[in-house]
């Protein structure tokens, strides 16, 4: 069996990572998910190690194109540990990279979905869209920083995976997992000071007899202050874990209760 000599250079690993970025959903389907992107992202690495043998080559393409479903910036980094065994082993590592793809791409679809998909759009998109309700331009600049810094830190996790091989996962594991507890705590802490500055809503009625008026918001406030909002949050929260409902749906009882309630006069 003859073998290639070809390395992998830094410069195939930013093709690669890019390759992935930009086409990891290419392709998706409920069948094999994201394995078309995988496999498009990785091919200039698998021509390099296996162009010489036909065989192998179809043989390791077909491996790639197995299912294959993980949060997609962490995809990155299971690719550049799959680059890092594949180089040293060559086609001997065909099970190797087919169970480690398996093994982490679980595992590490939840801790990503966590970080990128929740926290940190929650916490920037939070920051910028409160800024830019009061009209500064900074929250529009924020947002697009946290993106293009997402992006380009994306892209540096395939090179970090195929420098630091299996260790950085196994190593890292209960750091991450910390990691992610944290920001889930700063996440749900930002989400919770915005909700008296971002939701508006108020009870009107105004209870009067013999002179002596009662406000009930005035009331509400000094049970709890911004408990409408609160609610109203909790609410939203409580239906979008409900089975028969999507954000979309939420969206639109959101607005159709808006509409009726301050049209009856009881939320302003």
């Amino acid at each position: 069996m003859v073998m290639s000599n070809q390395k992998i250079t830094k410069k195939d690993l930013n093709q690669i990572s890019w390759r992935y970025i930009l086409g990891s959903q290419l392709n998706w389907n409920y069948e094999r998910m994201m394995s078309s992107g995988y496999l498009y992202g990785i091919l200039p690495v698998l021509k390099k190690l296996y162009g010489h043998d036909e065989a192998q080559m179809q043989d390791m393409m077909r491996v790639h194109n197995q299912f294959f479903n993980t949060n997609a910036i962490f995809g990155n980094l299971i690719m550049g540990i799959d680059v890092a065994i594949e180089e040293q082993d060559g086609y001997k590592s065909k099970d190797t990279v087919a169970a480690l793809k398996t093994a982490l791409m679980g595992s590490l679809a939840g801790v990503g979905d966590s970080l990128f998909h929740v926290i940190w759009g929650t916490i920037f998109g939070s920051i910028a869209g409160t800024l830019a309700q009061s009209g500064s331009i900074i929250g529009c600049v924020i947002w697009i920083i946290a993106n293009v810094a997402l992006l380009f830190g994306r892209a540096a996790l395939l090179p970090l995976g195929y420098n630091q091989g299996v260790k950085l996962v196994t190593t890292l594991k209960n750091q991450l997992s910390a990691f992610t507890n944290a920001a889930t705590v700063l996440g749900v802490t930002v989400i919770g000071a915005l909700i008296p500055s971002v939701v508006k809503a108020s009870v009107p009625f105004v209870y009067k007899h013999d002179g002596v008026e009662l406000v009930l918001q005035d009331t509400l406030d000094s049970i709890l202050p911004a408990m409408v909002p609160v609610l109203l949050v909790a609410l939203t929260y409580w239906m979008l874990g409900q089975k028969k409902l999507n954000s979309t749906r939420v969206i639109l009882i959101i607005l159709v209760l808006s509409i009726a309630l301050s049209a009856l006069g009881i939320l302003a």
